[in-house]
């Protein structure tokens, strides 16, 4: 399908009114609740067309965060390899290099820093600065290191707000969807192209429902339920899909375990996860309101005047807000429904390593696996209610010797509600080792990382393999109590106030794939093999030698690792040296030295009007490939390594859009890696690396890709085989040739009059 990525000034629409946006008028096609908000949210829309599953769209939404990396979009069109220099001035000139000479909406963006907080070296505080200014100079809302993560402050502050769409260049926007928002993560270059246009390109993703009956047992909280969600449902159900909670479940669930919920919808695979605006959201809102106007008061009669409502937050804004109602329609068709029972749930774990293995705790705690660390921190569970339930546990007990605990507040507005309830004190006087409000650890920066044989229990989001620290440590996930009562006793237990018999039996939850409707235009993964035209440029053949990753989830810590994530100054030379190093750490020299044995180019191949026949070194990997965090390195690490294309049975929705976005070639062949998984795979299953023990495995296979019609030839040291993949659209093509969205955005604006 072709999306228009146009930006004629006359299509261009006035700076937005946060209450003008309509809905779809009634239409006889039935949509979703997150339908309806993109159909609000969504552009250069013909006239009578209602936006569903599959279609591509272009969207303006109503905010767009960005966080540490605010310094590389800011810098996105500048050389990579220049260092980044403080000085407003020279990253003002690098955003001006793509044409665009102011902002184009303001009041769009928020600036938060928080990732790297705990980093005070002269480089990192002149880039702070340096976007603080920027933030200054352009009327962008900023929140400074120390104020809290991005996601926590987008919903303490109104930006996340239900029936809108918000987006921010961070994976875990999901979590906005807690409060009744489509949040939905984009990349750099996607906020890059926002800050210049206002609107950027979206694939509305499949919707699939997940019905919550029953409800929680004492004790069982809302990390449990996406914990074991994601280890029940570990089959791609909701892989890039966007999630509709439903069922008389969700009513008994507090926000705050809804925002724990919807945060771990990006481990489950989702790009949305979404909860119903209900009594319960519409009582917390009643309460945050009052806190809001309790900072703000002022005495009637000290002559002074009432200080300003709070722009996002506010009477008016919810008064409307009781009184719309927005919901799915009825007979409206769902690629999958899943069901899960609440009340059949008892706390689990998450890992080691992986989100995808989730044990029930009563069988886990037996095995009295040791700790060395535990963790509080992180926008996933690092609330009120989550600093509480961890203090309850450390009452009259400290943190066992050899353990080390950390604790960080999701804000600071947290902390200081915290402290004033005394559970923050609590936490400290039992051994907790404080950190600044930011990700910390949980991204794998500062203090407190898991070294080699370390193993650390945590109740953040992400265990993958390095990412909170060595990659030869393990990481497992659990609630706040959990982790808390871990961390008195040494190993990973339960907490002595839990009463297991008034849990269900361990071998539970109850849970199941209900009958859904027809699949979705966007889910049919049948090949249609068809000449095809290509956009003047592209490559008509990708060719080269053939790499085998045997791994489904290759994530993007594995891709590349978090700690050189926010070196915004770091070469494409040098991400070409460090690609895939938490995976395979021979991976960069093996590709390296293909390319110069076999004089491959790792150039962009011309772009003459005639065919074009692009060289390179050709990865083939399993299924979800990229998924996790929203990294662009971990396209552009790859694409810098000489690899042109990567083949696999799927990819991580964020992954792709950054693959596209900055020129990378993503296609889809099962057939191919269920044939060099059967042969070079150990014991024939992705997971454990090749039959001799290598993690990549390199046989000598050459592979030609036709990008005409899809046909794909394999041919190895004793045979050759064909294969059929679908190629990619024109669009992709083009922003291909452009050299990625940026070249795009900047080919457009030159080319206005």
């Amino acid at each position: 399908m072709r999306f228009t990525l146009g930006l004629s000034p006359s299509r261009a629409r006035p700076q937005r009114c946060t209450h003008a946006r309509l809905f779809a008028t009634a239409s006889s096609i039935p949509q979703t609740i997150i339908e309806k908000v993109v159909q609000k949210y969504a552009v250069d829309v013909p006239n009578g067309k209602v936006i569903k599953a599959g279609d591509y769209v272009m969207i303006r939404p109503e905010h767009v965060m960005t966080h540490d990396n605010t310094g590389p979009v800011i810098s996105k069109y500048a050389y990579l390899s220049s260092p980044l220099r403080s000085g407003i001035d020279h990253i003002d000139a690098r955003f001006k290099s793509i044409g665009a000479t102011k902002i184009k909406d303001p009041k769009q963006l928020v600036f938060t820093l928080d990732h790297d907080v705990q980093n005070k070296s002269e480089k990192n505080l002149a880039k702070y600065f340096a976007i603080e200014s920027f933030a200054c100079q352009h009327g962008v809302d900023f929140f400074p290191a120390g104020r809290g993560i991005g996601h926590q402050i987008l919903v303490e502050e109104g930006y996340a707000f239900p029936y809108t769409l918000t987006v921010a260049s961070d994976s875990h926007s999901n979590m906005y969807g807690a409060v009744g928002c489509v949040g939905t993560p984009i990349v750099r270059t996607d906020a890059a192209a926002l800050w210049a246009t206002g609107k950027t390109w979206w694939q509305v993703p499949r919707m699939v429902k997940v019905e919550l009956r029953g409800k929680l047992a004492s004790g069982v909280t809302g990390k449990d339920v996406i914990v074991a969600l994601c280890g029940s449902f570990n089959k791609d159900e909701v892989l890039n899909a966007a999630i509709e909670f439903t069922g008389e479940g969700v009513a008994s669930l507090s926000v705050d375990e809804r925002l724990t919920i919807a945060n771990m919808t990006t481990e489950w695979g989702a790009l949305v996860g979404v909860f119903p605006v209900d009594q319960t959201l519409l009582e917390w809102y009643e309460q945050t309101l009052k806190r809001v106007e309790l900072h703000s008061f002022s005495s009637g009669t000290s002559g002074i005047p009432a200080p300003p409502e709070h722009p996002r937050i506010n009477r008016q804004r919810l008064d409307a807000l009781k009184v719309s109602s927005l919901v799915s329609d009825a007979g409206v068709s769902y690629c999958s429904h899943l069901v899960f029972d609440l009340s059949t749930l008892v706390p689990h774990v998450s890992g080691p390593n992986s989100v995808k293995i989730s044990t029930p705790l009563p069988k886990l705690e037996e095995n009295r696996i040791p700790i060395q660390k535990a963790y509080l921190v992180s926008c996933t569970n690092s609330r009120v209610s989550d600093i509480a339930e961890a203090a309850a546990v450390m009452e009259g007990n400290r943190v066992s010797q050899g353990v080390e605990f950390y604790i960080a507040a999701a804000s600071s507005l947290v902390q200081q509600e915290s402290e004033r309830l005394g559970h923050w004190g609590a936490l400290v006087a039992s051994g907790a080792k404080v950190l600044p409000a930011g990700c910390g650890p949980c991204i794998g920066l500062g203090t407190g990382l898991l070294q080699e044989g370390e193993t650390g229990i945590s109740a953040t989001n992400r265990n993958y393999k390095g990412r909170m620290g060595h990659p030869k440590a393990q990481a497992y996930l659990a609630s706040p109590a959990v982790v808390a009562a871990s961390a008195v006793k040494g190993y990973i237990c339960s907490p002595d106030s839990l009463n297991s018999t008034s849990l269900s039996p361990p071998d539970a939850p109850t849970f199941y794939v209900a009958s859904s409707g027809p699949l979705t235009a966007s889910s049919d993964a049948s090949v249609e093999v068809a000449n095809e035209s290509l956009y003047p440029g592209f490559p008509s053949v990708f060719s080269g030698r053939l790499l085998f990753a045997p791994q489904d989830n290759l994530n993007t810590d594995a891709l590349y690792p978090g700690k050189y994530t926010y070196q915004d100054d770091i070469t494409l030379e040098r991400q070409a040296q460090v690609v895939m190093e938490n995976y395979d750490p021979t991976f960069a020299g093996t590709a390296a030295s293909l390319i110069t044995d076999q004089r491959l180019s790792a150039l962009p191949a011309s772009t003459d009007c005639g065919d074009v026949t692009r060289e390179g070194v050709i990865l083939v990997s399993g299924y979800n490939f990229g998924t996790g965090s929203s990294r662009e390195q971990a396209a552009t690490a790859l694409k810098a390594a000489g690899v042109p294309v990567v083949i696999a049975g799927s990819f991580g929705d964020i992954f792709k859009r950054n693959a596209i976005n900055n020129g990378l070639v993503c296609l889809e062949c099962p057939d191919l890696v269920k044939d060099l998984t059967d042969a070079y795979a150990k014991d024939g299953k992705r997971g454990g690396g090749g039959k001799k023990g290598e993690l990549t495995v390199n046989q000598g296979h050459e592979i030609r890709i036709n990008m005409r019609n899809g046909s794909v030839v394999v041919k190895g040291p004793e045979y050759e085989k064909p294969y059929a993949l679908r190629t990619v659209g024109a669009s992709v093509q083009e922003l291909w040739v452009c050299g990625g969205l940026e070249g795009y955005i900047l080919k457009s604006i030159r080319s206005q009059p």
